[in-house]
């Protein structure tokens, strides 16, 4: 599976400097902002996040390490990274399901037919939260999927509270989801990509 690294909303966003500027002399600095899929490299950078945003909210992460290279290795093109001055600071991690609702085995099975995209996890470093990055980074997500092909929806599961914040995003709630992960139940969610078929002829898809 192809991964599209250079559509226009992934190039890194760098900050401009005045012309004599101190930041415009200085030679072989990382960019001030970019985003960019993940690779199993960055499973370490990864959980660290996501441990420190979820254990004191959940109790337990819904990846771990070994599931986060998992899916870094299977279908890193279904996974972005917000960096900032080379540092991870926020992420999104999918892999696609060929199912019309999730089930117990979407958590941790890749389906590469599947034209559903089940974003497994979202989060953002301690750091950087209320600043907005959630939203932003899952709108970018949403316009990389739709120039994705085989991409028709992005499906999700999240705890009640969270619902309005996916709301916001564009998602529809379905109801109660099959999946439970001991006493914590979810609503699923989703957000159709398919049919712009006008943004990908004037996006460079």
């Amino acid at each position: 599976m192809p991964v599209l690294s250079t559509l226009p909303f992934l190039k890194p966003a760098r900050l401009r400097c005045p012309q004599n500027s101190p930041g415009r002399q200085r030679r072989h600095t990382l960019p001030a902002s970019e985003f960019r899929c993940l690779s199993p490299e960055n499973a370490i950078s990864v959980f660290e996040i996501e441990r420190e945003a979820f254990i004191s909210v959940s109790g337990d992460c819904p990846l771990h390490l070994d599931e986060i290279r998992h899916f870094l290795t299977l279908c890193p093109e279904l996974s972005l990274g917000w960096f900032e001055e080379g540092r991870l600071v926020a992420f999104i991690i999918g892999s696609l399901w060929d199912q019309d609702r999730l089930s117990q085995a979407a958590l941790t099975l890749h389906k590469p037919r599947g034209t559903a995209v089940h974003i497994h996890v979202l989060a953002v470093h301690r750091t950087f939260r209320q600043q907005g990055k959630g939203s932003i980074l899952m709108w970018r997500y949403l316009q990389y999927l739709r120039c994705l092909p085989f991409a028709q929806r992005a499906v999700l599961m999240c705890e009640d509270f969270l619902v309005p914040f996916y709301e916001k995003c564009g998602f529809k709630a379905l109801g109660p989801c099959q999946v439970t992960v001991g006493a914590l139940a979810f609503t699923e969610m989703q957000h159709a990509v398919r049919g712009h078929a006008f943004m990908r002829r004037n996006s460079g898809c």
